[in-house]
């Protein structure tokens, strides 16, 4: 009985760990009240808690670059960085993306995007050359989903430009989506396929945090995807309702696993080692 409970043991603590290897950062501009000691001790945590790699969500948000090259936020990722962490550092992060992309028409949207492309480019080169960070990967923070997407030559429109903005990159381009439950299944993960197939790393939110979709639902979307799709777990609850500002308490991923599927985690604030970073 105890070898069964300690195999037992061993096998969740092995999930956890792969479940923990990837960990999305979301910055904010609270998060620079935290000391460099916070910053130090947090990234030990993680690396202490079996993440290898961390998912910066965007490193400029509207107006706000977190002080730039020698601001907070840089140098708690030098220090990341020390504790031994990969970094895929995100872009450019536009905070009206989500009115403007319902306010669009077809021709709109695609020039919008070709404009928010834009920024994170230039973004990226001035990451590269003031920043000085090692970064394994660049993460697009501009979320994609079915509803602004369901029509097939927007899907097209929009696969032409990300391709043209990963070749420019000089590492490999990470972006999320999740589903409004717009597209069947099979449709939805053929779209994200045929991304993948860009040498893009693309990431499926599981959406069990916002719960915008039936536990049912959701299931039959991630049966649906192909392996090279990542799903993020998402490590909280929302508590905010639709049109107020976001809101949500930690509580832990419905799954520590996803099969084939390469996994991460939404996000630092809400693992149980990133709780200052609620207060």
């Amino acid at each position: 009985m105890r070898r069964l409970l300690f195999g037992l043991c061993l096998l969740l603590a092995l999930v956890q760990a792969r479940a923990e290897e990837r960990l999305f950062y979301q910055p904010l501009n609270v998060d620079a009240a935290l000391s460099q000691q916070d910053w130090t001790q947090l990234w030990q945590a993680s690396a202490q808690q079996g993440v290898r790699t961390l998912i910066v969500q965007w490193s400029a948000y509207g107006d706000a670059d977190f002080g730039g090259r020698d601001g907070w936020l840089a140098q708690s990722l030098r220090q990341a960085r020390a504790q031994g962490l990969e970094l895929v550092l995100g872009l450019y992060m536009d905070p009206a993306y989500y009115q403007r992309s319902n306010e669009l028409d077809s021709a709109g949207l695609a020039a919008y995007w070709q404009y928010q492309l834009g920024r994170s480019l230039a973004l990226q080169q001035r990451l590269r050359q003031d920043w000085q960070l090692p970064v394994a990967g660049w993460y697009l923070p501009l979320e994609l989903d079915d509803l602004h997407f369901q029509a097939p030559e927007r899907r097209q429109a929009l696969q032409a430009q990300i391709k043209d903005f990963a070749g420019q990159l000089d590492a490999p381009l990470h972006l999320s989506a999740f589903s409004a439950g717009k597209l069947a299944p099979q449709t939805y993960a053929g779209w994200l396929a045929g991304l993948g197939e860009l040498g893009i790393q693309v990431w499926w939110q599981d959406g069990a945090g916002t719960g915008s979709l039936a536990p049912l639902v959701r299931q039959a979307y991630e049966r649906a995807l192909p392996c090279t799709v990542g799903v993020v777990r998402e490590a909280f609850r929302q508590t905010s309702a639709e049109g107020q500002p976001f809101r949500a308490v930690p509580a832990e991923p419905q799954a520590l696993s996803a099969g084939c599927h390469a996994v991460a985690l939404f996000e630092l604030r809400y693992r149980p080692w990133g709780a200052r970073l609620l207060k």
